[in-house]
């Protein structure tokens, strides 16, 4: 076994449900997109999100929480009042530029490829870096104006394994410019699932599908896929089931951790 394997086993990751993840990395703990209401519907423009199913933890179950990596702010199946509330409580909040005029106090906007270090408590440094993302089928340009601006993260460290967090992203040409620029990755937690909105782009899938997915973990040359964002809310299209069929085609299923170890 190598020392990169040895080192991604001692760093689990904690799915809880919807985007929801929950893990350490060089001692700093680290929340993805909260989402903790009890399942209910939300309105939204052009209909209504239903979240089907509880989270598997209440935020007093993680403890402490040292900083959130929030992909966009605006999609209550990303940030829920609980999860609102929860940043209240969390000293860094990482997310896009608008998303910190937008939530103020303790927010940090990230542009593409713009990075911050952030304190060990052990001393030294992580950095994370704001990668692109784009919330929908098509270009950026096309796609922001109808589902806002969303922003992916890479984190590194001295002696750690490389870790990219997809946000609600659904391009594949930019998870190949990401991969120039940090692959192979040890661990992609990648948002999933093919959600689709009936009103918006045809029906198309606004993050990825199963197939992509595992199209992406190739293109990352990913040695763990960590899938978030496919389960509990009912504009989700594609499950586990889907990620497993998909990434058993690819002949990367071996790589999937769907958040056992916690």
């Amino acid at each position: 076994m190598s020392g990169s394997r040895a080192t991604i086993e001692q760093i689990p990751v904690r799915v809880l449900g919807g985007p929801t993840a929950f893990f350490e990395y060089g001692g700093v703990r680290i929340l993805t997109d909260p989402t903790f209401d009890s399942p209910r519907e939300y309105v939204v423009p052009g209909g209504q999100l239903t979240k089907l199913t509880p989270s598997t933890a209440a935020p007093d179950d993680l403890g402490r929480i040292d900083v959130v990596l929030l992909s966009h702010d605006e999609h209550p199946d990303n940030l829920d009042e609980s999860g609102r509330a929860l940043l209240a409580d969390v000293p860094l909040t990482l997310t896009t530029p608008g998303g910190e005029q937008r939530l103020g106090n303790g927010a940090k906007g990230l542009a593409d490829w713009e990075s911050i270090e952030l304190d060990r408590p052990g001393g030294g440094t992580i950095t994370v870096t704001g990668v692109p993302a784009i919330h929908g089928p098509g270009a950026r340009e096309d796609v922001e104006p109808v589902t806002g601006p969303v922003v992916g993260f890479v984190l590194t460290g001295e002696g750690l394994p490389t870790i990219y967090v997809s946000g609600d992203n659904a391009s594949l040409d930019l998870v190949r410019q990401i991969a120039e620029r940090f692959g192979p990755v040890d661990t992609a937690i990648l948002f999933a699932g093919a959600p689709r909105i009936a009103v918006l782009f045809d029906n198309a899938p606004i993050v990825l599908d199963s197939v992509q997915a595992a199209e992406a973990a190739g293109i990352l040359g990913a040695r763990r896929v960590v899938p978030v964002h496919y389960d509990g809310w009912g504009h989700f299209t594609e499950g586990r089931d889907d990620l497993v069929a998909a990434f058993t085609d690819a002949g990367l299923v071996d790589r999937l951790d769907f958040g056992g170890l916690n």
